[in-house]
């Protein structure tokens, strides 16, 4: 079959299964980049001079369903960082309320699939990091009011109850209250994210959680090296936990010869006086300057099916799925530029031997299974207690 046929079939595939993607900061870059004017920056024109993502680039990418990330940087603490929150919880409800032809709010499994059948993209909402309750469990219940559907226990750095896997270890994995943070997740039915948190916080969360996990953007530590990434031995819990695995696309993340450069990038970019994470247009220009002089490891679709081979090995079939990171990484692999990409993965595993069934597991069923496993279990613990008022 050639390779125009087999992205042919990729494209079938994803019209019956569309992709599920874990996590997309289009949020942050339209709040850093236009302050959220979406007159500025329309999704329904063409963005991709500054964006990863726009409506049509989604429906040629084969996506059904975007768990929107509502992300603010740990440099916002307390009630500053609730406030980012809030804005950001908003601004995806703006995006939904005037994209509505495209985009369907989305809070449970049964949205997710009445959206599909509807032909629109059924859109959720993650927050990365728990620095975003200000280590409030009402607060935490208020995002979970608002339509916040996951959590991200930290972002790149620790908070008071749970160690990050790129910051020094602070209370060595989860504290009795950061245990207490993942019970009262369990109990309103907001998934566990352990994307960003260190390996001891991912034991700890699978060793306290009634409910499955998802890591919403982390591919495997045994393919590459890098402490976002998940340990074999928690990708061999999620069978027993039911939770899923999201492999993200963010070259650092997943080429070795990536994790180096964006090392020399990184401090180059603060050099100028930027953020290392600033992806704005301004930003990408000093990017692109360092990279002409410092030419960049390209990683590609086949660079991520190797992740995805190694995580369906480990964990199997029913629990990995994808998250590409889009509109929160500076630079993204070769075929996986922006969310128009997903068929070009698509078939690169139809080309290694991936069966129809599996791949529709991988975009679709694995993540509708895994929220509505989480409703349940928050009915059953609904039903034995009452909510938490714990303080750190």
């Amino acid at each position: 079959m050639s390779a125009a046929d087999r992205l042919d079939e990729a494209r079938e595939l994803l019209a019956a299964s569309p992709v599920v993607d874990g996590h997309n900061d289009l949020p942050w870059a339209l709040r850093q980049q236009a302050r959220y004017d979406l007159d500025r920056l329309d999704i329904a024109a063409d963005q991709s001079a500054t964006l990863h993502t726009d409506l049509a680039r989604l429906r040629s990418g084969g996506v059904g369903a975007q768990f929107w990330s509502v992300f603010v940087p740990s440099s916002l603490t307390g009630d500053d960082a609730v406030s980012a929150t809030l804005e950001q919880i908003d601004a995806v409800d703006q995006l939904i309320e005037r994209y509505a032809a495209d985009l369907a709010p989305a809070l449970t499994a049964d949205d997710m699939e009445t959206a599909r059948k509807e032909g629109r993209i059924a859109s959720l909402k993650g927050a990365e990091g728990g620095h975003s309750i200000n280590n409030s469990l009402a607060t935490l219940r208020a995002l979970h009011a608002l339509g916040v559907r996951y959590m991200t226990l930290t972002h790149n750095d620790n908070n008071d109850w749970a160690d990050s896997a790129t910051d020094r270890p602070g209370v060595g994995g989860l504290s009795a209250f950061g245990r207490e943070v993942v019970r009262e997740m369990n109990r309103t039915g907001m998934l566990v994210d352990l994307s960003h948190v260190a390996a001891t916080t991912m034991r700890d969360a699978l060793d306290t959680t009634a409910a499955p996990v998802i890591f919403s953007h982390s591919s495997a530590r045994a393919v590459c090296d890098h402490p976002r990434n998940i340990p074999d031995d928690v990708l061999e819990r999620l069978p027993a936990n039911g939770g899923v695995a999201m492999a993200t696309f963010v070259p650092k993340f997943i080429l070795p010869a990536a994790v180096e450069w964006t090392a020399r990038a990184d401090d180059n970019m603060r050099a100028h006086g930027l953020h290392h994470l600033d992806t704005t247009p301004a930003a990408m220009r000093i990017h692109r300057a360092f990279e002409a002089d410092d030419p960049r490891p390209v990683a590609t679709a086949s660079t991520v099916a190797d992740h995805l081979d190694h995580m369906r090995e480990v964990a199997g079939i029913d629990h990995i799925g994808i998250g590409g990171d889009y509109d929160g990484t500076a630079f993204t692999p070769a075929g996986l530029d922006d969310v128009a990409g997903y068929p070009n993965l698509i078939a690169e595993l139809l080309t290694r031997g991936w069966s129809r069934p599996d791949l529709a597991k991988l975009t679709w069923s694995n993540a509708v299974r895994v929220l509505r496993d989480a409703e349940a279990v928050a009915r059953e613990e609904q039903g034995r207690r009452s909510p938490s008022n714990a303080t750190l």
